[in-house]
């Protein structure tokens, strides 16, 4: 593993650059090593994790959502009582040093550009990079969706996303309101509520809660709809979006205990909580927005990559508007073992994408 942050390799022309060094830019990198392509991934995080070192304590390893295994390397004899931050970081980090990947952090992409001679120039804070092809492993950690509701701006107690939640501890003794339909949404209700005076939960949508197996089928047919978006251009939706929420032990208890007992979302937001159309008001500390991430994918707009719709449309991991660029976590592949495949996938057109180069190049 590499993790220098200095310039050494600033200014340089590479096959490919990765951007990110979470599950994605991971599998990407594992696969650019075994095909040969010289290569460099740029992280912006201060150490290996991806945006897992990012969670939250009491995200233990047990109440992880789905993690797969990168490509290659098994995660085994994990702690389920061990925070997420923990296991995943430290495996992706052994990951690193197994296969010898070439990561640099901390570096922030700030932009990617048309360069010279049909290359990309990739503008960072280490440098600048010329690469023949990019791929984009940003996720979507960078970038919490905030909604706007009328009267925001007036709440005297606390707002705070996902992205910045430590734990329960904070709203001990609170009045507390969860926004949102997701995953996190319930896991921070079940643990907020040990320890808060009251919590509310609103969501836009009622929510779906899956009962019993979801197996390949299942999974297929979730991609598929999240590919659809996608595949018109449109902003993508998380595969976890579309599954439906795991109806487990602990939300039975929460469904049972009335937690998870969830309202309409409010109307406005008041100085001391929110209120609803039909006269009905809560008070509130703390308003918690479990409202999800959108995909980071600013510094891509130099290359004006995204249609009408606001997404950008991609055929497999491709991006439409310019073949150079793959989108490697970003839709369909957001899951931890789609970004996996498409790790590999990435790499193969981007081999067919060199090779057609090199075959097109004048003899000299």
């Amino acid at each position: 593993m590499w993790d220098s942050g200095a310039d050494a390799d600033a200014d340089a022309d590479v096959d490919v650059v990765v951007v990110g060094a979470g599950q994605a830019g991971l599998s990407s990198a594992y696969h650019l090593t075994r095909a040969g392509l010289d290569h460099v991934v740029l992280d912006h995080a201060p150490r290996p994790g991806g945006a897992w070192q990012f969670r939250w304590p009491s995200l233990t390893y047990g109440k992880v959502h789905g993690m797969h295994a990168l490509p290659g390397m098994e995660l085994t004899g994990a702690d389920p009582l061990r925070p997420s931050s923990e296991v995943i970081g430290e495996y992706f980090a052994a990951y690193e040093d197994t296969f010898g990947l070439r990561i640099r952090r901390p570096v922030d992409v700030s932009a990617v550009r048309e360069g010279d001679g049909g290359r990309l120039r990739v503008e960072t804070s280490a440098g600048v990079w010329s690469a023949r092809a990019l791929i984009n492993a940003t996720g979507t950690w960078d970038r919490p969706f905030w909604p706007r509701y009328p009267g925001q701006e007036t709440f005297r107690g606390r707002q705070l996303h996902t992205a910045d939640y430590a734990g329960p501890q904070e709203f001990a003794g609170a009045r507390v309101i969860v926004v949102g339909g997701g995953t996190s949404a319930v896991q921070h209700l079940l643990e907020i509520a040990e320890v808060a005076a009251e919590t509310t939960w609103v969501t836009r949508r009622p929510p779906v809660f899956r009962d019993g197996g979801f197996g390949e089928a299942e999974g297929r047919a979730a991609v598929a709809l999240v590919e659809e978006r996608v595949r018109r251009g449109l902003p993508p939706q998380s595969v976890v979006s579309v599954t439906g929420l795991p109806l487990n032990e602990a939300v039975r208890g929460g469904l049972a205990s009335g937690v998870l007992d969830r309202r309409p979302v409010f109307d406005r937001i008041t100085a001391t909580g929110a209120a609803w159309a039909d006269g009905s008001r809560v008070d509130a500390d703390a308003i918690l927005w479990a409202t999800g991430f959108r995909a980071a994918v600013d510094h891509l707009a130099p290359l004006r990559l995204r249609e009408p719709g606001g997404g950008i449309r991609v055929e497999g991991t491709r991006a439409v508007r310019d073949e150079r660029i793959h989108l490697v976590g970003y839709g369909p592949s957001a899951s931890t073992v789609g970004a996996n495949r498409a790790g590999g996938a990435a790499v193969r057109e981007i081999r067919r994408l060199l090779a057609r180069e090199r075959a097109a190049a004048p003899v000299s």
